[in-house]
């Protein structure tokens, strides 16, 4: 053995060369507390990028047809459906996968958020110029009473959001009040192009590869939240077991949703008409969003089935005592 082997093999002097070297965490770790990609500059670095591409594509298109405006109107909205997806998740990571990473995700939620306002203020003013520069082809072709309920109502939402980021409007707001503002607004922000690209996938039939990628990263968005919220109830109630009936049921509807989310086409149809059967359903339909909610009807499965599993009444019981 050389002296330069025997060195290497003392446990002493190993240890002491392994504390003197950063592990490849610790390195993660730092890059991830730098300035540059915290706050706002992380939030001018991405919205002045998003914005760079915006221009970029604009300069190769047509802007005076109404066929390339509305071209404009589908690429900001695939700049900007990621970004609420980021957000939606951004909570619940943390609590599935803990690591540095995760938490510089859901420390940056709220600029993640102002990107996603920033995207869609590019689909904002492109809808603005199709809906006054080319009217006659906004109301013919692309108006529809119910997609504008909900692409106004998630804009009133945006807007909202956007103004209570900041202590000057946050102030006129208690902190109940912020929070379902919040919360619902993102619930609604990600709903939106969720359904979307539910319906290219499983009744259009002329889906591409972009709408698989941004319903399945949508769908397991809101899946991540379920999944914290089951861990979380699981934690709580650690000394409670579930009874078997309840655990088993939970199971069932969990894989019955999992399965139902990658199968919409087989089942969309004859759900559709159950729900819309009766006259005041037909009649919600043509303004309520997103009824009767066939997308979302996968993902309350799986929610009733981790609350099955985690323990439905035991874990009500046990919070209820600790409150006492």
């Amino acid at each position: 053995m050389t002296e330069t082997e025997a060195q290497a093999s003392s446990p002493e002097d190993s240890s002491a060369v392994e504390s003197k070297v950063p592990s490849r965490s610790m390195k993660h770790s730092g890059l991830l507390k730098s300035t540059v990609i915290n706050g706002w500059p992380l939030f001018w670095l991405l919205s002045l990028t998003l914005s760079a591409f915006t221009l970029i594509a604009m300069s190769g298109i047509d802007m005076s047809s109404p066929d390339g405006v509305s071209h404009m109107i589908s690429r900001s909205v695939r700049w900007a459906v990621p970004f609420i997806y980021l957000v939606l998740a951004s909570a619940a990571v943390p609590v599935l996968f803990p690591s540095a990473f995760t938490h510089w995700w859901s420390r940056n939620r709220r600029y993640l958020g102002l990107v996603f306002a920033v995207a869609m203020a590019w689909q904002g003013t492109f809808i603005f110029i199709l809906s006054n520069l080319h009217s006659s082809y906004y109301y013919e072709d692309v108006y529809y009473l119910r997609d504008e309920l909900e692409g106004s109502s998630g804009y009133l939402f945006l807007a909202a959001m956007v103004l209570t980021s900041f202590r000057f409007g946050r102030r006129h707001l208690t902190g109940a009040q912020w929070k379902v503002l919040h919360r619902c607004g993102v619930y609604f922000l990600w709903a939106y192009p969720f359904s979307v690209y539910w319906w290219a996938l499983y009744y259009y039939g002329h889906a591409e590869s972009i709408d698989y990628f941004f319903y399945w990263m949508g769908f397991l968005a809101f899946l991540a939240r379920i999944a914290a919220w089951g861990k979380r109830r699981a934690t709580r109630s650690s000394s409670l077991q579930p009874e078997a009936l309840h655990r088993s049921a939970g199971i069932l509807l969990i894989i019955l949703g999992l399965s139902a989310s990658a199968t919409g086409g087989a089942w969309q149809a004859s759900v559709t008409e159950i729900l819309t059967g009766p006259a005041w359903s037909a009649n919600l339909e043509l303004w309520l969003p997103f009824w009767p909610l066939e997308p979302f009807l996968p993902l309350f499965a799986i929610g009733i089935g981790t609350w099955l599993f985690t323990g439905a009444f035991e874990n009500a019981e046990s919070y209820d005592l600790t409150r006492q």
